[in-house]
């Protein structure tokens, strides 16, 4: 099951590799963010994405990256 924080905290630190990207499966958009590492605006958007997933509601980030699991 993906955490909204790991997915937040990781857009934050490591977005400009796209690792938030790989983390929540999104395997093609993870490369296409390391493709363009060099530009620096993979890391502009990676951070606004953070944001972003930590400030979503957790039914919100469950229902879009955790579809399969069944919250308890």
């Amino acid at each position: 099951m993906k955490n909204k924080i790991v997915a937040g905290v990781l857009g934050i630190l490591l977005g400009n590799l796209g690792i938030h990207k790989f983390y929540l499966g999104q395997i093609g958009m993870g490369i296409l963010y390391v493709v363009f590492c060099w530009t620096g605006i993979p890391g502009i958007i990676g951070l606004i994405e953070g944001v972003i997933y930590l400030f979503k509601s957790d039914e919100d980030f469950n229902a879009k990256y955790n579809r399969n699991r069944v919250a308890f």
